[in-house]
């Protein structure tokens, strides 16, 4: 073998090495951005103060960072549409923390302690819901259908 071929044999298995044993990053395609939709109620109709209403929601999230392991960490948005200010709720984590890794799957939020804002008989509301992931990304917003409260 001669000079010429030897530094041909060596730059191609070089080459080829490189090639070989590059390693394929993976990136996620997938929205960071929690997608959420309504799946049901648990009643249209509610005694105050004993009743309890559970929505239940599809999530999505495609870098898994819903939820928080801090109680003090409030990721969940209610708020009664008879009212101005929402209330918030803590949302324990989804996945992993620290994994990037897309989920999706249903979640069950009890909303308790509903009642009465007027002296009459009954009154009708509905609940505007959102979540926020740990990188503070807000997820749409869903609306339950109307909701009867009763004395």
């Amino acid at each position: 073998m001669n000079t010429k071929s030897l530094y041909i044999y060596i730059i191609a298995s070089i080459l080829t090495f490189s090639i070989c044993s590059c390693k394929e990053e993976i990136v996620s395609t997938e929205n960071p951005i929690p997608n959420i939709q309504f799946v049901s109620i648990s009643s249209n109709k509610l005694k105050q103060f004993s009743d309890s209403l559970v929505v239940t929601l599809k999530y999505k999230d495609g870098d898994g960072d819903l939820g928080d392991i801090s109680a003090d960490s409030f990721s969940i948005y209610v708020r009664d549409n008879r009212l101005t200010k929402p209330d918030y709720l803590h949302l324990f984590p989804l996945s992993p923390i620290g994994n990037k890794i897309s989920i999706e799957g249903v979640l069950n939020l009890k909303i308790k302690n509903i009642f009465l804002l007027s002296s009459g008989p009954s009154e009708t509301t509905k609940f505007e819901i959102k979540l926020k992931d740990r990188s503070k990304n807000w997820s749409n917003i869903i609306f339950t259908p109307n909701i009867e409260i009763i004395r």
